[in-house]
């Protein structure tokens, strides 16, 4: 069962992972990737970008021109922008059908590969005894709470072992996050300090500006 004490805690570290960056996040990494790739969107999304770019272009260039003074060229520019954002418009509005159809997809596609498989191993495994307790380590009572809900007696089975990765998981990442900010901050203190080192000391006597 060492394979299997092994998928539970990686899949714990998975489903913590996706937790903490978060699904709408992941999402869009997701697609952007798909963009990149030879899809069927990928050329419909570079058209997208290059409208965008053309249709702020044409908005800057035509707020820099008065209606007024030159309203030929005011005129031009505005036909010019209207129609680019017409089809700009198009664009994106096939895109978002296209991403909300991925999105869909997705999200089946993680909760299977995750939460799915998950319960599905706690499922198929319920029964069996992912190691043992040497007998008379614990009392009997802990006992059947290590081996609940189906497992021998004196075991630990797959739920029990997936919420101790599970918490051992969260902690670490926890310790990691609170380390992150204190060497964070550690650096933005010796950044400060060394500013201030560098700070012109003023010659003796010299008057300081009040």
């Amino acid at each position: 069962m060492a394979s299997l004490l092994l998928v539970v805690f990686v899949l714990s570290l998975v489903i913590h992972t996706v937790n903490t960056l978060g699904a709408t996040t992941i999402n869009d990494l997701l697609w952007l990737l798909y963009n990149k790739l030879p899809t069927p969107n990928s050329h419909a999304a570079r058209d997208q970008a290059r409208l965008r770019s053309e249709v702020l272009r044409l908005k800057k260039e035509m707020n820099s021109v008065s209606a007024q003074d030159d309203f030929a060229r005011w005129a031009k520019l505005r036909r010019a922008h209207d129609k680019v954002y017409a089809e700009y418009q198009k664009t994106e509005s096939s895109l978002k059908s296209s991403r909300t159809s991925f999105d869909r997809a997705v999200s089946t596609l993680r909760f299977l590969g995750t939460n799915g498989l998950r319960f599905a191993l706690q499922f198929w495994y319920a029964k069996q005894a992912l190691f043992w307790i040497p007998q008379g380590w614990v009392p009997r009572y802990v006992e059947w709470i290590l081996s609940f809900p189906k497992a021998p007696m004196g075991s630990v089975s797959i739920q029990i072992w997936g919420i101790a990765c599970a918490s051992v998981v969260g902690m670490a990442g926890e310790a990691l996050a609170a380390l992150w900010v204190l060497a964070m901050r550690s650096r933005v203190q010796r950044k400060k300090e060394g500013l201030e080192k560098e700070k012109p000391v003023p010659a003796e006597g010299e008057k300081k500006e009040l």
